[in-house]
């Protein structure tokens, strides 16, 4: 029996070494569950970051289009009047070598009033004059003539056809000669 007890001293003995042991590994799992439990928690809060500021920029970018389609939706239908403002300019030219002030001035008020309108719709006339320097992205050269003097080299000579821009947007480049 006495061998007995010295076992059993022994179990009591060892056991709480073996007790702390397992504690310490439990220990151990549980901070590394605690620590994997963050780390995810951290993963999906930077997933829900990343998806918040999406959307916000989807939100902007969005927004931005739909300002953009109002200011330029009326460009087809300003496009197809453009014809007619040219007219109107040929017309006044030959109208204006005429001596009835009544037509000229008839004509003279429906002419305004149509550039008014779409003046109001956002259509405004691209300002190019003879002597300015020719620019291959504002303007449409239609052919070079000889420069009459040395200064025009490289500049507008004469206007064919006006330009005309909506908002920031050219919706139709002047046509322009240049010196060569």
């Amino acid at each position: 029996m006495a061998k007995n007890t010295n076992e059993k001293d022994l179990k009591d003995q060892e056991a709480p070494e073996v007790v702390e042991q397992e504690v310490t590994e439990e220990v151990q799992d549980e901070r590394s569950d605690l620590e994997i439990l963050e780390d995810q928690l951290q993963v999906e809060k930077e997933k829900y970051l990343r998806l918040f500021a999406e959307f916000e920029n989807f939100k902007r970018r969005t927004a931005k289009e739909r300002i953009e389609l109002f200011k330029t939706a009326g460009e087809g239908v300003l496009k197809d009047m453009l014809p007619v403002l040219d007219d109107f300019d040929r017309a006044m030219v030959e109208i204006n070598k005429s001596e009835d002030e009544q037509l000229t001035s008839g004509v003279k008020l429906i002419a305004n009033k149509l550039t008014n309108t779409l003046n109001n719709k956002g259509l405004e006339e691209f300002d190019v004059r003879a002597g300015d320097t020719f620019n291959a992205d504002v303007h449409e050269a239609i052919t070079q003539i000889p420069a009459p003097s040395d200064d025009m080299k490289g500049k507008i000579v004469d206007v064919i056809e006006k330009g005309y821009k909506l908002g920031d947007k050219i919706i139709r480049f002047p046509k322009v000669v240049i010196g060569q």
